[in-house]
């Protein structure tokens, strides 16, 4: 086991968060941490005779309702036990691991005024694999991601349900399983363990590690398109890109034109009658870093997320109050995971152009039709292609904004809310079908490129070519290719794919 991510609250890292929620990596509070969640709930006990919001009142529209000290207790258990009502397919483990990554990491900075004790809890279940079920259905993302915490928070108390070693259980017996105790919870309590962002944040987190490989992805599939379509390297050149110097099609380019190092297939044309190629394959830098850029402004927007104090009401230390305000509304997050749903999207409809040039013989430029011998014995990728359309044609669905809708909640004092869960929900299909779409890109230029030997690819080219072949045969005849497009997207999503390109040619932008 790798050495333990430590949580202050103040510096976690996606990296960190993949690691953990990926990875299996263990977390752990840093001493410095501690302090500070003990200063904020001695600050919450000091105030429990004022009327404050979740400490001595009620919830929401609720709020001029005041709650009897002697229940403070049994208000944040209620509370609890009133929001965990969502509904659905449950979230993915590594979106649930993450969410508690995140709500650890942000009781730590010490703005929540939770106890230590409780803290420790979720950190121990996240530690020894005790994984709360939580239903991926029922968040307007506004006073943060309220029913999804709630389920996630429920074993604490053990009440709900979580999975252990793949046995799903009520919370109690979870908790036991593990050597692990329910604990009580005091004031303010369960407000901050359901008032945050960690579910949306999480989402964008992960997403935003997976679109980064997607986008390096996207660039060695098109270079090896190009190969096997015979297409030209000049398009590629720094001298073009620098006379349009936007980053992400700066970095695209010098990818696509280190990956065709040494091709002995584009020697072998470069005097032909073609003028210019397609633009999927001519404009693929311009189209990709248009995408590498939105994940520049996503991937800020996250970094923050993941350090910030969600909460409401916010302990104060410094100021040595407490304030009601709106650090859990989500619009930052929906805005950022429906422009991370948008970018990566664009990167499937451009692939899928290039697929159909590669199986289409009046576009290939000589291969055979659909790319295999006995063409009509034989169908060859003629299917493969209809998937990738449809894939991109789910997206062009999915990638309408979810952050442009509010259904006001909670009797209008809610009445602008983010729907940012939705857009997470949204991002997340979409990489999927993105990762599987690329898939089988790399899958069609690997077949088309054999077509021309035995002039070679660039080296970057021949790498990917190599590794492709590691995981799926050449289709001599026809047979089901859904296992090798998913073992295909498995690496993309991973990364071991980009990885295994980068030790043989150096490290991609």
């Amino acid at each position: 086991m790798s050495q333990a991510i430590e949580l202050t609250g103040d510096d976690l890292a996606l990296a960190d968060v993949w690691n953990v929620a990926v990875g299996g990596a263990e977390a752990e509070l840093t001493d410095s941490a501690r302090e500070r969640m003990r200063a904020a709930r001695e600050l919450v006990e000091s105030i429990q005779g004022e009327h404050t919001y979740g400490v001595n009142t009620g919830f929401g529209r609720f709020v001029s309702e005041h709650i009897p000290e002697e229940l403070s207790g049994e208000l944040q258990l209620r509370l609890l036990r009133s929001h965990a009502c969502g509904v659905g397919v449950p979230y993915p483990d590594d979106v649930v691991r993450a969410a508690m990554l995140l709500r650890i990491n942000a009781l730590a900075k010490g703005y929540s005024g939770a106890r230590v004790e409780t803290a420790e809890l979720l950190l121990a279940c996240l530690n020894r694999g005790v994984l709360p079920v939580v239903p991926a259905r029922g968040s307007v993302g506004a006073s943060g991601d309220l029913a999804p915490l709630a389920h996630l928070a429920l074993p604490l108390v053990g009440e709900g349900e979580a999975v252990v070693a793949g046995e799903r259980l009520d919370g109690a017996r979870a908790l036991a399983r593990v050597g692990l105790e329910p604990i009580r919870l005091v004031s303010k309590e369960g407000l901050s363990l359901v008032n945050g962002t960690q579910f949306m944040a999480a989402m964008a987190a992960l997403g935003t590690i997976r679109a980064r490989r997607l986008a390096k992805s996207a660039d060695l599939a098109c270079a090896l398109s190009l190969e096997a379509l015979q297409g030209s390297r000049t398009s590629f050149r720094v001298e073009v890109h620098r006379a349009r110097p936007l980053r992400g099609q700066q970095d695209s380019a010098a990818n696509i034109w280190k990956l065709l190092e040494g091709s002995a297939i584009i020697e072998s044309h470069r005097w032909c009658d073609k003028v210019q190629d397609a633009y999927s394959i001519r404009c693929a830098p311009q189209v990709h870093g248009a995408c590498r850029d939105l994940l520049d402004y996503v991937e800020a927007t996250v970094a923050v997320e993941l350090n910030a104090a969600t909460d409401n009401p916010l302990v104060l230390l410094q100021e040595g109050d407490i304030v009601s305000a709106g650090n859990f509304h989500g619009q930052p997050l929906a805005f950022a995971l429906d422009v991370l749903a948008l970018a990566v999207a664009e990167l499937a409809s451009i692939s899928e152009r290039r697929v159909e040039r590669l199986v289409n013989p009046s576009l290939s430029e000589g291969l055979p039709p659909f790319l295999v011998e006995e063409g009509g014995l034989n169908s060859g990728f003629m299917i493969p292609q209809y998937v990738a359309a449809a894939l991109v044609s789910e997206n062009k669905v999915l990638a309408h904004p979810a952050s442009v809708d509010s259904i006001p909640t909670s009797a209008g004092q809610e009445d602008h809310v983010s729907m940012g869960n939705a857009a997470g929900l949204k991002a997340l299909q979409v990489l999927d079908n993105v990762e599987r779409a690329l898939a089988i890109e790399f899958l069609a230029g690997a077949q088309a490129v054999e077509f021309l030997a035995p002039l070679a690819p660039g080296q970057g080219a021949r790498a990917t070519h190599k590794f492709v072949r590691s995981l799926s045969a050449r289709l001599e005849e026809d047979r089901s290719l859904s296992a090798d497009i998913e073992r295909l997207a498995d690496t993309i999503r991973s990364g071991s794919l980009v990885a295994a390109v980068e030790a043989e040619i150096g490290a991609l932008a």
